[in-house]
């Protein structure tokens, strides 16, 4: 039976230590960061999402602010927003929660906030810096699942990771971290035009399943004893599963992330860790 790695317990141990970072940088700085997050429309699952994203915030001594826009705001509307916020010298973080509604363009809206307050590491610059090995932000899941590894004791370094799924979000910017020096891995990213899936993910020491699709990997897809993380966040009627198919996985892997309680925790936890560098960087240009 598969070791279950504790994303809440893990989570919890960094943010005791960005509180201590925090009331550090403010007593130092007179600066309090601040977290400001937007939120178009109604869709509940982004709504909980924000709710935790404030109350994380609160919990490390962090200011954030939530802006609700009804779902028939415009583009426009939208992006004003976003430039009043980039201007706002008490903001650090910008976080526009997708999806946003069918009349908004989300990559306008991703390239509208500014690239030092990006802190969800969607700007296209940042993306940029992140591919050349020297980032302003780590994107918030992938960081997540590092820290998860690293503080698990999965060595990376000359591992074989398969990441299931290509999304701008979690498993192309993943692939990219875990081959660059210090990760040191090898690393196949693979999606639903791989051949032969099954064949490629029973090579891996870590497999890491972002695809979307619930109770997708199952145990034949797993190479016995390797460390299997599961970063799919699924409604179903059965309650929220991940794209591993727990029972049958956790029986055959050496470690395993839960849904929930894996890598969720992490991602917001990292977001706080981003919001904290930008406040610092912010304040170090002034």
């Amino acid at each position: 039976m598969a070791q279950i790695i504790d994303g809440k317990k893990i989570a919890a141990e960094i943010r005791a230590g960005l509180s201590a970072q925090v009331a550090e940088f403010s007593a130092r700085s007179g600066v309090v960061p601040c977290l400001a997050a937007v939120l178009v429309g109604d869709d509940p699952a982004s709504a909980v999402y924000v709710r935790n994203k404030e109350k994380a915030c609160a919990d490390v001594g962090m200011q954030s602010q939530l802006f609700r826009l009804p779902a028939n705001t415009t583009e426009a509307e939208l992006l004003a927003l976003i430039e009043r916020l980039n201007a706002d010298p008490v903001v650090h973080g910008i976080l526009v929660q997708l999806p946003v509604p069918k009349q908004i363009d989300p990559d306008r809206v991703l390239q509208a906030v500014s690239p030092a307050k990006d802190v969800d590491a969607f700007h296209p610059e940042n993306v940029g810096l992140l591919v050349q090995g020297r980032p302003r932000f780590l994107p918030c899941t992938p960081h997540g699942v590092l820290k998860l590894l690293e503080r698990s004791g999965v060595a990376t370094a000359g591992a074989h990771v398969v990441v299931v799924g290509r999304s701008n979000i979690v498993g192309k910017p993943l692939a990219i971290m875990l081959g660059q020096k210090g990760c040191d891995a090898t690393v196949t990213l693979c999606h639903s035009r791989t051949r032969d899936l099954p064949a490629i993910t029973r090579q891996a020491d870590i497999l890491v399943a972002a695809i979307g699709q619930p109770g997708f990997i199952t145990a034949e897809m797993v190479k016995p004893g390797a460390t299997v993380i599961d970063v799919g966040t699924n409604r179903t009627d059965a309650g929220l599963v991940g794209d591993a198919d727990f029972a049958s996985v956790s029986a055959v892997a050496g470690r395993m992330t839960p849904v929930p309680g894996g890598v969720g925790p992490m991602t917001i936890t990292m977001l706080l860790a981003n919001t904290l560098l930008a406040a610092g960087q912010l304040a170090a240009k002034k």
